[in-house]
């Protein structure tokens, strides 16, 4: 089972460049089930509910969120409707959307969920509660698991998953846009990354126009921060789980790619 995570979408044009691509991408690579994270693939930040279905017909399984997931209000309701789009698990109860959703593929059962870190962001239900949690509950229900921590420190998410090492099967994270180098099996056998980095303009600082963080930074006075033009560049990694041929995962491997 191979399974092709994508860092943070960043404006529509990051969603528009998977439409002939990542079909061939998926079957070039052998690729089995792709994760991206959709929270910031429109204008203005958020994802529009157009947007999220153009991400799942053009090859995306499961979308996940972050503390930007309910910006669009044409979202709401299809985060109520759709199984194959997620919200971080530990926002209050009351917000739409579910934080897991348990997709079949190729007859394998595969539990994806979503949790939003609390260190430099909002104060939210513990992220290691929440997920032990919906892990007891949903116990028995998946052959493969898979957590997106968005969260802004590194600390926090590789405390997570260590915390969670052995008893979740892949584990990265996202939000910074910035993928990091430290891909590797933890000791107990998960995969994991601290961030995947971003999927969106190359020639930008965090998918934005360079000059208006520049300038933001410099002046400190508000500025619309408007996405970049030109080339898209996607980050992320693969996972692949091998199996024994009865559903038993015996090895695993992690790669970081770009394309």
């Amino acid at each position: 089972m191979k399974i092709l995570a994508l860092g943070d979408m960043v404006s529509p044009a990051s969603v528009e460049g998977l439409k002939n691509m990542l079909w061939s991408y998926r079957k070039n690579n052998g690729i089995d089930f792709v994760v991206a994270n959709g929270e910031n693939a429109s204008r203005g930040n958020g994802l529009e509910a157009d947007a999220a279905q153009q991400l799942l017909d053009y090859g995306v399984d499961v979308i996940t969120g972050g503390n930007h997931i309910w910006q669009k209000n044409s979202l709401r309701p299809f985060l109520d409707s759709c199984k194959n789009i997620i919200r971080p698990m530990n926002f209050p109860g009351s917000c739409a959307g579910s934080g897991y959703t348990i997709l079949d593929c190729n007859g394998t059962r595969i539990l994806v969920m979503n949790v939003s870190g609390t260190v430099f962001m909002e104060s939210l239900d513990c992220p290691f509660n929440a997920v032990e949690r919906c892990l007891e509950a949903q116990k028995g229900k998946y052959d493969i698991s898979i957590l997106d921590i968005h969260a802004e420190a590194t600390g926090e998410k590789y405390a997570i998953a260590r915390y969670f090492d052995g008893k979740i099967d892949a584990v990265f994270g996202t939000h910074t846009h910035v993928p990091t180098a430290d891909e590797q099996i933890l000791p107990n056998g998960t995969a994991y990354i601290t961030d995947l980095g971003m999927c969106g303009p190359k020639n930008s600082i965090l998918g934005v126009k360079s000059e208006i963080i520049i300038e933001k930074m410099r002046t400190k006075m508000p500025l619309r921060f408007d996405f970049a033009d030109g080339e898209i560049e996607y980050n992320g990694v693969i996972v692949d789980l091998m199996t024994d041929g009865f559903g038993k995962i015996i090895d695993k491997s992690i790669k970081r790619v770009r394309f």
